[in-house]
């Protein structure tokens, strides 16, 4: 792809617009610490009750089903185990197939590597930049066949047993499309809502379309317990597999260690849970300042030529977790200058991830053409989004 020569001028003018709506220095998201995390934090210092098991664990869990509408909910260490969790509860075992998204954050492609799958990735779409259903479905038509009730890939013969979208910068992807295909080719589906906590599609939080999803309270999440995520389900059976599961699959006992299945120490300790528990009292005011900031934003970037601010989905709601300009395509250089202008002045700016399909333990695994995901790895850029800018 060629490119035009950057304006200095074009970097001044971005840079100028941003200083209007940010302070003199910005992290890309840092955590809000502002209720009553301190208190809730002490009292498990005081009382003791700082691991696995406590009251905040189970509050945690009960409020996020609560907030999402989802029926259960399940808190473990971070978002990567609650991934690895799902795909282990679905069925997916050594060689079968996981569609993942190229352009992601890595952590749902090493989830699939866990459980010794092969990833099979799918192309992003343009607006959304989730996996394209169109891609997805003209993947699978030309490469699968239905096979003992389940779909298998012709070329590897092996199982396509599992689906995982992500919802990416927490714009939710087209998942009611995706999940009609997941439907058709008997795949199931995971909504990895790591980015998405607080999204919604119509009136419903995202989530709900397939058997499994998982949430992220990383310290750059909108919700943070310093390190977390949780798997949502409305099936009983599987929550009480995932809760099972994610305490190391051992049998209630007063005292005897007895494990009836190769488990996961994967359980939230009650000191995350805790901070969890005052971040989601506050979780409203959160979404609102972001969205306002998003806002801010939109206005700040209206009549730029050769820049789009992205926005939420026609019939969603977004909660904007990185406020993310998408570049021209022949704007690439002018990315990459802004990149450095930008950081160098403290407002710290980054790009895409690079695409999962370029690292080397991913090189040879196969998939759709991907040359939308690599356009937007070059045309990228997020901006500070935090909730206490």
């Amino acid at each position: 792809m060629t490119s035009t020569p950057v304006a200095l001028d074009d970097v001044r003018e971005i840079c100028k617009r941003l200083r209007n709506v940010l302070p003199a220095k910005a992290l890309l998201h840092e955590p809000n610490i502002c209720g009553n995390e301190w208190r809730y934090v002490k009292e498990c210092l005081d009382t003791g009750w700082v691991s696995s098991v406590g009251r905040y664990v189970d509050l945690f869990e009960e409020k996020l089903a609560e907030f999402t509408g989802i029926k259960r909910a399940v808190a473990v260490v971070n978002g990567t185990a609650g991934l690895h969790l799902a795909l282990t509860m679905l069925g997916v075992k050594a060689n079968d197939e996981v569609i993942v998204p190229a352009f992601s954050f890595v952590a749902p492609v090493n989830a699939v590597a866990y459980c010794g799958a092969v990833p099979v990735f799918m192309d992003a779409e343009e607006n959304r930049m989730g996996i394209d259903p169109r891609k997805l479905s003209r993947w699978l038509e030309q490469n699968t066949e239905t096979r003992n009730n389940g779909c298998w890939d012709k070329v590897r013969n092996a199982a396509v047993r599992a689906l995982i979208a992500v919802h990416i910068y927490g714009h939710p992807c087209r998942i009611g499309e995706i999940a009609e295909i997941c439907r058709k080719y008997k795949i199931e589906l995971i909504e990895d809502c790591a980015e998405a906590l607080g999204s919604y599609e119509g009136n419903r939080h995202v989530g709900h379309h397939g058997k499994l999803s998982v949430l992220s309270f990383n310290g750059n999440k909108i919700v943070t317990t310093g390190g977390g995520g949780a798997v949502l389900t409305n099936d009983e059976g599987l929550a009480k597999e995932a809760k099972h599961l994610s305490t190391t699959a051992k049998q209630p006992h007063p005292w005897r260690f007895f494990h009836d299945r190769v488990g996961y120490n994967y359980r939230l300790p009650n000191i995350n849970a805790a901070m969890g528990c005052a971040q989601l009292e506050i979780l409203p005011r959160f979404l609102n300042a972001k969205r306002a900031l998003a806002e801010k934003y939109r206005t700040a970037f209206s009549g730029l030529d050769g820049v789009r601010l992205v926005w939420e989905p026609d019939g969603c709601r977004s909660n904007f977790w990185l406020n993310t300009l998408v570049f021209g395509g022949d704007r690439q250089e002018l990315r990459d200058r802004l990149l450095e202008e930008t950081n160098k002045i403290g407002l710290q700016t980054r790009p895409a991830w690079d695409l999962i399909s370029s690292f080397p333990m991913y090189k040879e695994a196969p998939g759709s053409s991907l040359n939308v995901a690599n356009d937007l790895c070059r045309r990228v850029i997020n901006l500070p989004s935090g909730s206490a800018l």
